[in-house]
């Protein structure tokens, strides 16, 4: 049995996952530090004690993410656009178009019949369509970025965010607390201007369905269903692991082709 590992540093949260010939065998997911090599040391060292391995066991280690290059152990770095791409292939076949919001920037990717990029589009440097936007937005508010998803539904009234700024929509925020807006209704407003950041990004690369969303923001219902709204069709869940783990899983995978 072959093992091989995937280490995705990224700018909020570092993952690693560790994979045999068929399957996921173990993952870790931590907040970064201010040093990438020792987010990468401390998932790899979680998902080796959930798998029971050491990493001499390991054939392979893929590094990818914005800190794939700081990391010392790792037998080969690539993009976290393809690892993305690889990963989600690997878990929905079906998959064309492939939304990744990640801490730092929003991309979307489309893909052939094999899984190979054939387009891809960012975000600007703007912040308001990344998971960093919404990390914000709920500290302002004082709760958990987990607890932002389930807003929607409570809300009569979500507030219009005047700015698509981080900077602005978080004054934006204070000045609804201080005027007393039910908080639900200020999270689903911040929710609903994500949604629509990422969905005019969406349609500018043409998106061929079957379209899925990875990364952290994935798991916030509130967004992704008003992206369904607004996009005019569903989004293919991924129900076989973790979809903050798919950058991750694509460098494993990576790993085995080796």
């Amino acid at each position: 049995m072959t093992l091989t590992a995937g280490c995705d540093v990224g700018s909020l949260t570092t993952k690693a996952v560790i994979m045999d010939d068929k399957a996921v065998k173990s993952s870790a997911l931590i907040k970064s530090k201010s040093n990438p090599e020792a987010s990468a040391r401390q998932a790899m060292a979680e998902a080796m004690e959930k798998a029971g391995v050491t990493e001499s066991e390991l054939s392979n280690v893929i590094g990818t993410g914005y800190g794939r290059e700081k990391i010392p152990f790792v037998t080969d770095v690539k993009s976290e656009i393809s690892c993305h791409a690889r990963g989600a292939k690997w878990l929905l076949p079906s998959i064309k178009t492939i939304i990744d919001i990640g801490g730092q920037d929003c991309k979307i990717i489309r893909i052939d019949d094999q899984g190979e990029v054939v387009r891809f589009v960012t975000n600007d440097k703007c912040a308001s369509g990344t998971g960093r936007f919404l990390e914000v937005m709920a500290k302002a508010l004082y709760m958990d970025i987990s607890e932002l998803g389930d807003l929607n539904r409570k809300s009569n009234s979500p507030v219009t965010l005047t700015s698509t700024c981080t900077v602005w929509a978080q004054a934006d925020i204070v000045k609804f607390i201080h005027s007393g807006i039910p908080v639900e209704d200020i999270g689903a407003g911040i929710n609903l201007a994500m949604a629509k950041r990422v969905s005019t990004l969406v349609n500018s690369v043409q998106p061929e369905k079957e379209v899925c969303m990875t990364g952290g923001v994935a798991k916030n219902r509130g967004v992704t269903s008003l992206m369904e709204k607004l996009l005019g069709f569903r989004l293919k869940p991924i129900r076989r692991a973790d979809p903050q783990l798919v950058g991750a899983i694509g460098a494993a995978l990576f790993g085995r082709n080796r």
